[in-house]
């Protein structure tokens, strides 16, 4: 079942999860490969900024173990300034840097802001064809008149994912109930939280025990029917993302890696 269950966390980099997640003492340059002892999976908020070099995405597949996957966010200059209309170049150009992870490369993440209606359903219908068919893609909403009938069916014949997420632009339950309805192979997940008020990333700071046992409840059944999860937890959902991708490994019946073992797994190296 831990090929169907991919849990992690949303980035990476953080220096207030030294001590609680990383062993004290573990540079920057280290935390990747410390990261990938406990998790199969990540997200990389970074590409939503930039295309990176190739030089970056190959250090990222030579830190990391085999059958480890990285989600990869589109970058904003497709999906917020341009608007999904003319990027030709740009998605090329993302797909060939993609493509430098082999088969460590996971879904790609379309996000959508919020001010992306559904009067912009010309500009998805369009791209949605034009997708690689080598690469698996998930659509992110944040604003909920996307959430219909015509929209989903849209996607499903396309193969493209519908992400749930677990933050304030769609309701908690509305996004539970379209678990169980996968438009791909694979269910892509998101746990944002509320706001972002949080700003210490190092302890949880509010009990998400309910939602994420709520979370085990539908997907670990999509899981036993062969769908693939991949899920990601921010800080803001609770403060500390590691800490809750461990609670919600714990809920799918996962074996979580106890970060205090990671120093000894270092003392190895």
């Amino acid at each position: 079942m831990t090929k169907q269950l991919r849990i992690g966390t949303q980035g990476w980099n953080y220096d207030a999860w030294v001590g609680p997640f990383y062993p004290t003492g573990t540079r920057a340059a280290e935390y990747l490969t410390v990261y990938a002892r406990a998790f199969d999976t990540v997200e990389v908020d970074s590409t939503f900024y930039a295309v990176p070099p190739a030089k970056t995405v190959r250090g990222w597949y030579d830190r990391t173990p085999a059958g480890f996957t990285f989600a990869l966010k589109l970058p904003q200059e497709i999906t917020h300034e341009r608007r999904l209309r003319g990027a030709e170049d740009v998605l090329h150009l993302f797909f060939d840097r993609a493509r430098e992870l082999r088969d460590k490369l996971g879904p790609v993440l379309i996000q959508l802001g919020p001010d992306f209606g559904p009067v912009e359903l010309p500009a998805l219908a369009n791209l949605l064809p034009t997708l690689p068919r080598d690469i698996n893609f998930s659509v992110e909403f944040r604003h909920r008149g996307w959430i219909q009938e015509g929209v989903i069916a849209l996607l499903a014949e396309h193969g493209v994912g519908l992400t749930l997420s677990d933050a304030r632009w769609i309701p908690r339950k509305q996004m539970l109930a379209l678990a169980s309805r996968p438009t791909a192979s694979f269910l892509y997940v998101r746990w944002m939280g509320a706001n972002r008020d949080i700003v210490d990333y190092s302890r949880i700071q509010i009990d998400r025990t309910a939602e994420l046992e709520q979370w085990a409840g539908v997907l670990w059944p999509l899981a036993l029917k062969g769908v693939t999860v991949y899920g990601y937890v921010n800080n803001h959902f609770a403060g500390h993302s590691p800490q809750s991708a461990r609670e919600l490994q714990h809920g799918l019946r996962l074996t979580p890696v106890d970060p205090e073992t990671l120093g000894e797994q270092m003392s190895l190296f």
